[in-house]
Order: C-alpha cells, then structure tokens, then sequence
C-alpha cells in the first residue's frame, strides 16, 4: 500500500485500507454496503438507529440492524440525546455482530434537531462527555462519533467537542467539514479536520467533497488525517472506492465503470433489495437508485421519471435497461 492508502486501527479494530463509507440514512442500507465492500470499502456505515426505537422495540429498526457476513466490518451508528439510554442500548445490542459503535452527533435534520439529537449535541460539549462515557464504559467494541465543524458559523467547535470525546473514552472521530446551518451546501472546511487531527490523538476520518481519487488524496495532504469517509459521491456509485484505492496505490485514475457493469449492479442491486426487503419496500427504494445510477447517462433524464411510477422490480430493471443498453 501506498503511504496514503494503509490500514486504520479503531481500537482493537483493524480495517484493510483507510477508505470508508459514511453513514447516510435512505442510502447506506444493508444491500448498498453490500456492493461498496465488494468495491474495496474498509468499514461499512450503516444507517443511524434511534436509541429510543430500539427501547420500544419498534419493529422497522429491526430491520435497520440486520447486518450480514459479506458486509463485515460494520460501524452501527446511534443516535439519542440520553447517556442513560445510549448506553443501555449500546449494551442490549452488543452481541450484533458490528465492530464499531458510532454515535451520530452530525445529522442536521430539523426533526432530529429539535429533539436536540444529531448535531444539536455539538451544542452541549458537556452532554457530549457525559453520552460518550456512558457509552463507552457500557460496552467492550471501540465508540467513535461524527461531529461537525459546529452549529453555525458562531460556533465552530469540533477541535474542543473532539477533544472532549477523546477524554471520554472515543477511539475515533470522523469530522464533516460543514456546520450544521450549512446542511449540504458550499465548500467544506478541511481547515477544521486539520485542526481536529493537530489537536487529538485518536484516528481522526475526514468527511466531505471527496469525488474521487484526487479529492481523497487532496484531503488527507491538507489535512493529515488517518482516513476518509465517502458519503454523497457514492450514491449511484459504489465502483468510486476501487477507483479511489486505486489512484492512492498508483497515483493514476482507474477507467470508469462501463455501461454493462454499471447495470449490472443495479441489477444485482435490485436483486439484493428484493431479496432483504420485499417487492413492495425494495422497488421504492430501488427507484432513487436507478436515478442515481443513470446521472449523465445520455437520454435518462426522460427515463428516470418514469422509474417513479414503477410498481414492480420486474419493470425497473426494464427501465434501467432502456437507459443502459441503447
């Protein structure tokens, strides 16, 4: 492996390669971190899971944890705003067979917000060591967090909730270069991911405006950090970690994927979506994917409407076939 590209240590546990896939929630399920582990992706995010669903029993979370051998290793990713809750959740589920237990303190969603859960903890730097001591003193797997930049540009705080998190027993921190107020939009900051990994020792994972394999290399120059989490880019792409891995090994671009690979995926994709979730759940799933898939595919844009109003998977693939294999 290159000096970029090596494996990552998260206490005692050691990744292949550096290079990750985020957690993005409607994105990272169980079928996707399927083909993105298959693509080279050392650690598996899954979608954030309530602390407090998982108190209720509630039967969609269930779901939501299923995990399977070929995706493995796997970060489980909580959220809450209760150390109390946290941590005897963090403890009910240890025996799942994930690695790592993340706790989400980065989603800038309103209805996580105001429950004053997500990135609403960047807030409260003193909740944040009371929720990562808990946590991490409830179970024996190593706990890391995803912070932000901050709230808002008022408050730019990851070095000190980093800071804090580590003292409180994280083994790893993931830092988006964006506040909370930014959501999306603009540049992210990889000023602050600098700061962080100047500032703490555990591994720092850097996060945002990775599109391929110079942006990651670009990342970690700029800012030292140990590894890098690939959100966004990937939907519709899960071939961008071997091009990736392959640029930080050989410092050349990998030929993009072919539009019979690429449908091939979506199809082994559908597949693995009626395979886990049903017809009725895999096909409305399965129709964000398609649109993804098919960016800058000449003569999609009219097809992907019609994905839609697919009801079937039968038909999707149909659809995805028109676009592919004209």
């Amino acid at each position: 492996m290159s000096e970029l590209l090596h494996s990552l240590q998260i206490g005692d546990v050691k990744l292949d390669n550096n290079i990750i896939l985020a957690p993005m929630a409607g994105v990272t399920d169980l079928p996707f971190r399927i083909l993105c582990r298959e693509q080279g992706s050392a650690l598996q995010c899954m979608e954030m899971v309530s602390a407090k669903a998982i108190m209720y029993n509630n039967k969609n979370t269930e779901a939501l944890m299923e995990i399977h051998p070929d995706e493995i290793p796997v970060s489980l990713q909580l959220f809450g705003a209760d150390p109390v809750i946290l941590s005897e959740m963090a403890k009910r589920i240890e025996e799942r067979p994930f690695a790592i237990l993340d706790i989400n303190m980065g989603c800038p969603v309103p209805k996580v917000v105001n429950n004053g859960e997500g990135s609403a903890l960047m807030k409260d730097g003193v909740l944040v060591g009371k929720i990562v001591e808990a946590v991490s003193g409830a179970i024996d797997k190593p706990v890391t967090v995803k912070i932000r930049k901050g709230f808002d540009d008022n408050s730019i705080n990851a070095v000190e909730i980093a800071h804090i998190a580590e003292e409180s027993g994280a083994a790893a921190v993931t830092v988006h270069g964006r506040t909370r107020e930014q959501f999306y939009a603009g540049r992210a900051d990889w000023d602050i991911i600098a700061a962080v990994k100047a500032a703490v020792k555990i591994p720092v994972i850097g996060n945002g405006d990775v599109i391929d394999g110079k942006s990651a290399r670009d990342l970690m120059l700029h800012t030292g950090c140990d590894g890098v989490a690939i959100g966004r880019a990937v939907r519709g792409n899960p071939f961008l970690f071997r091009e990736v891995i392959h640029f930080l090994e050989t410092g050349k671009e990998l030929a993009p994927p072919t539009y019979k690979e690429r449908l091939d995926t979506i199809i082994r994709h559908a597949n693995l979506q009626l395979q886990y979730k049903g017809e009725f759940t895999g096909v409305r799933e399965m129709r964000k994917h398609v649109s993804w898939y098919s960016v800058g595919v000449p003569g999609s844009a009219r097809l992907r409407g019609r994905v839609n109003e697919m009801e079937t998977m039968e038909d999707i693939i149909s659809v995805a076939r028109e676009i592919f294999e004209r």
